[in-house]
């Protein structure tokens, strides 16, 4: 296991303390500017919280999981069931809600189903968030 990190992978206590004081903002002056053209820039109401949906979909250790083997390859439930040590029905459950947000397409091939990732964007959105976890 990697130097302060726990068994489920999240960093443990820093060391180092941050002051309230540096935290806290004194200045009681609203730049209007600013929050104007941010304002502007921002992605509307419904898009944001589809963009929230989208990330909680990735907050479930077991989806992500699949998201991860489907990078690799297409699958089958039972393929994905054998290398998770997961049942396949509780596969079938995380894949459900993996193609209701579009992450993940199927293809049906006789009496098989196979999954992957709906596309590129996926795998991207993934190893940006491994990149990022893994930055030291």
């Amino acid at each position: 296991m990697a130097p302060n990190r726990t068994k489920t992978g999240l960093r443990k206590a820093f060391t180092g303390r941050i002051t309230l004081d540096a935290e806290r903002c004194d200045c009681n002056v609203i730049h209007e500017d600013v929050v104007a053209m941010v304002r502007k820039n921002m992605p509307d109401e419904e898009s944001l919280l589809d963009v929230a949906d989208l990330f909680k979909v990735f907050g479930d250790s077991t989806r992500v999981k699949i998201i991860s083997a489907l990078l690799h390859s297409e699958m089958c439930v039972c393929d994905i069931a054998s290398l998770l040590g997961m049942t396949k029905s509780a596969i079938s459950h995380q894949l459900r809600a993996l193609r209701q947000t579009k992450l993940v397409k199927y293809r049906r091939d006789g009496k098989v189903v196979y999954y992957s990732l709906d596309d590129d964007h996926v795998g991207m959105i993934f190893n940006q968030g491994l990149v990022h976890v893994c930055e030291g």
